[in-house]
């Protein structure tokens, strides 16, 4: 059929498809090029931090509380120099002291005679103490540097909590007013925090079991984390290669940046490089800026999956994650893998495994991380910026593969933050596969292109 007869078919309705099509290209083209970003991390459904904040006696002129924050995401945690947490005061109230924390900045206090409040801000922004703080000024769960360990990692240690006494606020529960405008930044941006809302009073059972208190009045504040906000790039990728296939599919380039020393110098340095010390050191060195060592990719962490042994039951995987960012140690990492094969994960080397089941039934997701005092840090970019481990899977008659890189992730984090993967037709395939397969995106592409071609000329 030639181009004539198409157009007799739609009759005049063609120019009225032009637009429509251009328009199916253009959404096609962007598809391909945008990668897709969501606060909802489907992993973890129900991960989020949840501030309480417990009024625990009333005073002259305000009340006393305890705020607590529990981290209840299963691998996202907070890391040093650790949480700040801000809001509004809802009236003119002040904080007269705090225990096991502190406010950035006291304000304009000159108001008061006599005694001066610990700050006066109508927007107060709250930081953890260190560690060795005094015994008098530490409470339960405080002092840890801002540091929040996941809940599935270290549940002993995911709350971190604080004393407030506030003034020139109500004294019952039907004149205080709750804050609002909550603030979360673990170090940085990611979280969004909802309006407080009031529920019941928390209540708290002795040590010994056999009495039970309350607070006065609680609410509670629900933050979430969204990758898209806490950076504008992504913070690491995944490399893949097996022991059928020579070939080492390397992270894609500029998967977090390009190298552009020439015109950014700094973005960038070599590991070789003889100024490496005192650019380690130079400006930026307390603001916690990543300086990563200059690849194709930029990112500050690695993650290899190599495919490494085949055996008549079982088959065995190495990973290794590498560091390439000269100024951050990873204390407490955590890896987590999506793989069809780890319902059936017979033994795991030098890491620690929690299976998580994100879907019901659907044992596919894994959580792993380090050794307590063995490799639980991740060192540095450098001789020492690696960990590594291996996996042995005991093989599934029924789904068990090599070919169309069944062998390979499905999705890997680091630290929470979703790990850039290589392109599908880039995996290393069997000898005996077809040597290159066109992506899914070409095709697509191609495909509304020829559509193009024939209806709308």
């Amino acid at each position: 059929m030639d181009l004539s007869s198409s157009r007799s078919i739609f009759g005049g309705s063609v120019g009225k498809l032009a637009p429509l099509a251009i328009s199916l290209l253009f959404f096609l083209v962007l598809s391909a090029l945008i990668p897709s970003t969501d606060a909802y991390d489907s992993l973890d459904p129900n991960g989020n931090i949840t501030i309480k904040w417990d009024i625990m006696q009333w005073t002259p002129d305000g009340y006393v509380a305890v705020v607590t924050m529990f981290n209840f995401q299963q691998y996202r945690h907070i890391q040093a120099p650790g949480w700040t947490l801000g809001w509004t005061w809802a009236k003119k109230e002040v904080i007269w002291s705090m225990v096991g924390a502190q406010t950035t900045e006291q304000g304009d206090c000159s108001r008061f005679k006599g005694n001066t409040p610990h700050c006066c801000k109508k927007d107060p922004t709250v930081v953890d103490l260190l560690p060795g703080t005094p015994y008098n000024q530490q409470i339960a769960n405080c002092c840890k540097g801002g540091v929040i360990n996941s809940w599935v990692q270290d549940p002993a240690n995911a709350a971190s909590s604080f004393q407030v006494s506030v003034g020139a606020a109500g004294t019952t529960n039907k004149t205080v007013r709750v804050p609002k405008n909550f603030t979360l930044r673990a170090p940085g941006p990611g979280y969004t925090c909802g309006i407080a809302k009031i529920v019941k009073p928390t209540k708290f059972v002795t040590q010994d079991g056999r009495r039970t208190t309350q607070a006065l009045m609680t609410w509670n504040v629900t933050c979430t984390y969204s990758q898209f906000l806490a950076q504008k790039t992504p913070t690491c990728c995944v490399s893949l290669s097996s022991f059928y296939n020579d070939t080492i599919v390397n992270c894609p380039t500029c998967t977090c940046g390009c190298q552009n020393n020439a015109t950014q110098p700094g973005s960038c340095v070599e590991g070789d490089s003889p100024y490496l010390a005192s650019a380690v050191n130079g400006p930026g060195k307390n603001s916690f800026t990543p300086l990563v060592q200059c690849t194709s990719h930029m990112c500050p962490v690695r993650v290899h999956w190599h495919v490494k042994l085949n055996y008549k039951e079982y088959w065995r995987v190495k990973i290794a994650i590498t560091n390439f960012n000269y100024r951050m140690n990873y204390t407490q990492w955590n890896l987590v893998i999506q793989h069809p094969n780890l319902d059936n994960l017979t033994q795991l080397f030098s890491f620690n495994y929690k299976s998580l089941t994100p879907y019901g039934g659907i044992n596919d997701t894994a959580m792993l991380w380090g050794v307590k005092y063995y490799n639980d840090l991740l060192m540095e970019a450098g001789p020492y910026g690696n960990v590594q481990s291996e996996l042995l899977f005991k093989k599934d008659p029924s789904t068990f593969t090599f070919e169309k890189g069944w062998a390979f992730p499905r999705r890997i984090y680091f630290n929470g933050d979703n790990c850039v993967m290589p392109p599908p037709d880039s995996y290393p395939w069997l000898p005996n596969a077809a040597s290159q397969l066109m992506s899914t995106s070409t095709m697509t592409l191609l495909t509304a292109l020829a559509w193009l071609l024939i209806y709308c000329v």
